[in-house]
């Protein structure tokens, strides 16, 4: 339907979240409100919605703070960040897209979604924005497609969406991070101007933000409200959060399009990745929509996520049956139930310098293929991991020396090394065929039932050979083929997204992966924050958990059992301690923790997450609540000297204020940690209502750092 100017706005409302967008005048869609429920609104009243927002009229469209488009435009009097970039040889540089249609459909997959179509007769350029509100989790969504209706070339520059918030946001929070210490958050105030997060390296990488958010002056896990923007694309990307002087708020999010690469000829399109939005009341209820969402999807993980035996820390390039069929025969003593096999087993692996990209079994080392090995883990009642890095190549490898044109260049050769290593340009169609070809043998003749994905250099220089144009974009593009095309063949089979640890997470890899590595520390001080802070996106079940060595290989810092084995225990858990070595006494502690978590994992892997906000920072209170507010688990952490001790009553975020609850401090390994003392109730527990708990809480156990307790609450019987 053409717009006649008078349109009442459009409400999008499902999953406790309304989306009111003005589509009146022939505009592109501006977006009137983004949160909370508003109910049910009449045409009427969001037509009064829409004269309400609007200001009083200055002497200019600049002056005045004027509802945005989602994607704004310099020639609507928008001196921000611009929605569409690009040009033809110098010209069609600054678009105007008007005479829009709306289309509202209610039945379309996955919510309500919001089609508007759009052009610029004089560019010769049509744009189509769709807009939806998933109604199983409430997150919002957007994504772009430009056409080129012209005769001549037009050269897409930048894509970028962006999502409003209200002047009630005055703070904005963004993670950082470096490799074995990802995801470390930093705030600042929402002050005028641009705060830009870009990530450059062909993959969101490790120092990447993952999400920005913005939210109330003080905002935590439990109180203040809060947006975030996340974009689902595992390449070049940029988030912005950006506030102007006439009042404007809003987190834009886009590709980051490197020189000529989308450049559309007559007739040809570009669609943006989806633009994701969440919304809630403290950082807990913004993470709730992303896992809802994630646990909504058809691909999602239904069974029950097994325990992993992974054979980096215990073995790392000392590959040899007889160790490793030993190692997989201690995996199952403790109730392991997938062991995967890393990096080393390929020809000519024995370090890390050589071979990347010779994807066939070494007979140096295995005389009889890998064969053997999967038949005894299968024999033992494991399934078959094993590691990849299908995108990277050493150029010592017979794969380089054969084909050095597969192997990404910009036009000064393949560029800095990183680990030793450099990228297969799977943009080329034999090279693509030749990794397909060499993991689905594998896959199917071992009957390999998990890939550990690894991607561990950044794409610096990838250039498309001979030309050398820049061939990232198409990376993304064909790793997500790759994916998705072993998956098709060989159905069952889980992928672990991994790039140097945390340096490949993000809703687009989501689609195709199983899990995610969020580091490669395995350190319990580390992992705490790191997996907190992950957790704004990915769910418990998707995160990989391994209980390390007792010296972290990382930080050289020491934790006994229970401290490594009760931070791991909150995701998809593994066990990379070298079972060979160890005493019979730490094989029985962690047979009794992994028992323990399979006992509580249908709760931990679909229970809502959650943090209280303590004011102490050197002390963390963090847990899984059941759906249904029967049972919870929390874990009550001190990681640094407390400012004052003892640290007094912790409460019990997420319980139900009306039910009766038991709350016991449990030790699933050796019993209560060395000298910690504990109040008088944690010796029989306590039996209080969910309010007690929420308002009033129990005192915490004294701890020495980096020492925690667990604790186990059950609703009591009506």
């Amino acid at each position: 339907m053409v717009d006649d100017g008078r349109r009442a706005p459009i409400h999008l409302r499902a999953g406790g979240t309304s989306l009111v967008v003005a589509v009146d005048g022939g505009r592109l869609p501006r977006v009137l409100h983004w949160g909370a429920d508003l109910g049910p609104l009449r045409d009427d009243a969001l037509a009064d919605l829409l004269r309400a927002a609007l200001p009083a009229v200055g002497d200019s469209a600049v002056t005045y703070p004027q509802p945005v488009p989602v994607l704004p435009q310099l020639a609507e009097g928008w001196l921000g960040r611009p929605g569409l970039t690009g040009d033809d040889d110098g010209r069609r540089w600054a678009p105007r897209f008007r005479e829009a249609e709306h289309h509202l459909d209610v039945a379309a997959a996955g919510g309500p979604m919001l089609r508007c179509a759009a052009r610029d007769p004089e560019y010769e350029l049509a744009v189509e924005i769709e807009m939806q509100v998933l109604a199983a989790s409430g997150l919002v969504r957007q994504r772009a497609q430009v056409t080129n209706h012209g005769a001549t070339p037009y050269r897409v520059q930048g894509l970028e969406l962006a999502l409003p918030v209200p002047s009630d946001a005055a703070e904005v929070l963004d993670l950082t991070g470096r490799w074995a210490l990802e995801r470390v958050p930093q705030r600042r105030p929402f002050h005028v101007g641009e705060w830009v997060r870009a990530s450059r390296g062909g993959k969101p990488g490790l120092e990447h933000t993952m999400l920005l958010v913005a939210g109330e002056e003080g905002f935590g896990f439990r109180h203040g409200q809060v947006w975030a923007t996340h974009l689902a694309w595992s390449g070049n990307q940029v988030l912005a959060a950006e506030r102007t002087p006439a009042g404007t708020r809003h987190l834009a999010a886009g590709e980051t399009l490197l020189a000529g690469e989308v450049v559309l000829g007559p007739g040809d399109s570009h669609r943006s990745p989806w633009q994701y939005g969440s919304w809630g009341v403290g950082l807990d209820g913004l993470a709730a929509r992303f896992h809802r969402h994630l646990r909504a999807r058809p691909v999602h993980p239904r069974s029950p996520r097994p325990v992993v035996l992974n054979t980096w820390e215990a073995v790392y390039f000392r590959h040899d049956l007889g160790v490793l069929s030993a190692l997989a025969e201690r995996g199952a003593e403790i109730g392991a139930e997938r062991f995967v096999l890393d990096d080393g087993w390929f020809l000519g692996r024995r370090d890390d310098t050589t071979s990347l990209g010779d994807w066939t079994v070494d007979p140096a080392v295995w005389p009889d293929g890998l064969e053997p090995l999967a038949a005894r883990v299968r024999e033992l009642g494991m399934d078959f991991g094993l590691w990849f890095e299908p995108e990277m190549v050493n150029l010592d490898s017979e794969l380089a020396r054969a084909h050095p044109g597969w192997v990404f260049d910009a036009g000064h050769g393949p560029g800095l090394p990183s680990r030793y290593q450099h990228v297969l340009d799977l943009g080329h169609p034999e090279a693509y065929a030749y990794l397909f070809e060499r993991m689905s043998t594998l896959v199917g003749a071992l009957g390999v039932a998990y890939i550990k994905w690894d991607h561990n250099r950044y794409l610096l220089d990838a250039g498309h050979t001979p030309a050398g144009r820049p061939g990232v974009r198409r990376q993304v593009e064909q790793a997500y083929r790759l994916m998705a095309e072993l998956k098709a063949a060989h159905p069952g089979l889980e992928i672990e997204s991994c790039a140097s640890g945390g340096g490949r997470i993000d809703l687009g890899v989501l689609e195709f992966a199983d899990r995610v590595w969020p580091s490669d520390c395995n350190d319990p001080h580390e992992r705490l924050e790191i997996q907190r802070w992950t957790g704004l996106l990915v769910p418990p079940e998707m995160q990989g958990t391994h209980i390390g060595a007792e010296e972290s290989h990382t930080t050289r810092r020491v934790h006994p059992l229970d401290y490594r084995a009760e931070k791991a225990l909150w995701g998809h858990l593994g066990v990379e301690v070298d079972l060979l070595t160890a005493d019979e006494g730490t094989r029985a502690a962690l047979a009794r923790w992994v028992a323990f978590h399979k006992e509580h994992r249908a709760l931990l892997h679909s229970g809502e997450v959650v943090h209280a906000d303590l004011a102490d920072p050197a002390l963390r209170l963090e847990g899984v609540v059941a759906g249904d507010r029967s049972e919870a688990l929390y874990a009550f952490s001190v990681v640094e000297r407390p400012s004052t001790w003892p640290p007094g009553r912790i409460r019990l975020p997420g319980l139900d204020d009306e039910r009766v609850y038991t709350v016991r401090a449990v030790h699933p390994g050796a019993g209560p940690a060395a000298g910690a003392v504990p109040p008088p109730w944690q010796r029989d527990g306590v039996t209080l209502p969910g309010r007690v708990l929420r308002l009033a809480g129990v005192e915490a156990p004294s701890l020495d750092v980096d020492r925690s307790v667990l604790l186990r609450v059950a609703a009591a019987a009506p």
